[in-house]
């Protein structure tokens, strides 16, 4: 691991890190693709695409990440040519003076899936052995890197959020233990089930580390899931296709969304703030977004209560002090010319972060 001595200069407590961006993009369905880079039918990242990211508004990126199919299952040594392509990625966001959220995401669920007592002494030595050498491998780096635990820990129940804490403190542990500046690098925790209102009775104390001020949480925000997620009717509920009071349709009604609009979002954020931010806990809302359909019949209509919730949920997350990041899998710029594909959700995004 080749521990070196900690370094402090210029590396900012959570609070003043969050204070220097305000909106983030998420370069999905890329990095954390399984079987490769580019499998899941992204281009592999460009300095050109980051420089975009960062011209078209956006001042942090967060980058999902896979680790486990490049890493030997025996030893959990992980190949350096993937450490050194995740490095040169980060550094592209560097290049671009954004600050970077860097995860373990899915990862083929060997974390998220496995928040059990069963699974708790193996995932942790994983949890260990990885964020050892990613750290490592991305010490030299500023206070502009930020590396984030999980992603979507699958955690329902008290005994699981035990468990949870486990891996999160072997997270803490592990890049602590790396020094230099990793020893007061901002680290990012994720909620049970990214999920604000379990964490009401599951999240009951911040994990221990070593400095002071230096950690985050991270909900995720897809409310309703409704208009957000569904992409067929489901057995529990239909698809929304307008949303906002005075988004609804009179040519679709059957398609207004009846719960999870404007006092839901209210509600969230305050919630955060109430749980995290006035108690000095930074939050990342590491993703949310909403599709564009083509199916809608009043599509003009759609189009605009979609660019609603992404101006309200933006707006209303950096009222209470959340840091939004969009999940976006090549549909707002496009990966391969980097032409901006939708403007519409772009100049709403930038209205909701008061930058237009």
């Amino acid at each position: 691991m080749n521990p070196i001595s900690a370094i402090s200069t210029g590396m900012g407590t959570a609070a003043e890190v969050a204070a220097k961006f305000k909106l983030g993009l998420n370069i999905g369905n890329t990095l954390e693709a399984t079987g490769g880079e580019t499998f899941w039918g992204n281009p592999m990242i460009t300095q050109a695409f980051v420089d975009k990211a960062k011209a078209s508004g956006f001042d942090a990126i967060r980058l999902p990440c896979a680790w486990d199919q490049y890493a030997d299952q025996a030893t959990a040594k992980i190949k350096a040519s993937w450490l050194d392509r995740v490095r040169e990625v980060v550094q592209y966001c560097i290049n671009a003076d954004m600050y970077v959220m860097l995860n373990i995401h899915w990862d083929g669920g060997w974390l998220e899936n496995n928040v059990t007592v069963e699974k708790k002494d193996a995932v942790n030595a994983k949890q260990k052995a990885f964020w050892e050498q990613i750290a490592t491998h991305m010490r030299d780096f500023d206070e502009r890197l930020i590396f984030a635990s999980a992603n979507e820990p699958n955690c329902d129940t008290a005994t699981q959020m035990d468990v949870l804490y486990s891996y999160h403190q072997s997270f803490i542990d592990a890049v602590r233990s790396t020094g230099g500046r990793n020893a007061y690098r901002v680290l990012v925790l994720q909620l049970p089930n990214v999920n604000m209102d379990l964490s009401k009775t599951l999240w009951t104390h911040m994990p221990t580390d070593t400095v002071s001020d230096r950690l985050m949480v991270e909900p995720h925000f897809y409310s309703p899931p409704n208009f957000c997620i569904l992409s067929e009717d489901a057995s529990w509920g239909r698809m929304f296709y307008y949303w906002g009071k005075d988004f609804h349709s009179t040519i679709e009604p059957d398609r207004n969304a009846t719960w999870g609009e404007e006092p839901t979002v209210d509600d969230h954020m305050a919630l955060a703030n109430q749980m995290f931010v006035s108690k000095g806990i930074q939050v990342m809302l590491g993703e949310y977004g909403a599709p564009r359909r083509t199916t809608p019949l009043d599509l003009e209509k759609h189009l605009a209560s979609r660019a609603h919730w992404m101006k309200y949920v933006t707006q209303k997350a950096l009222e209470n002090g959340l840091r939004p990041f969009l999940w976006d899998t090549g549909d707002l710029i496009n990966r391969w010319t980097t032409e901006i594909k939708d403007q519409q959700g772009l100049d709403a995004l930038l209205e909701g972060a008061g930058k237009k």
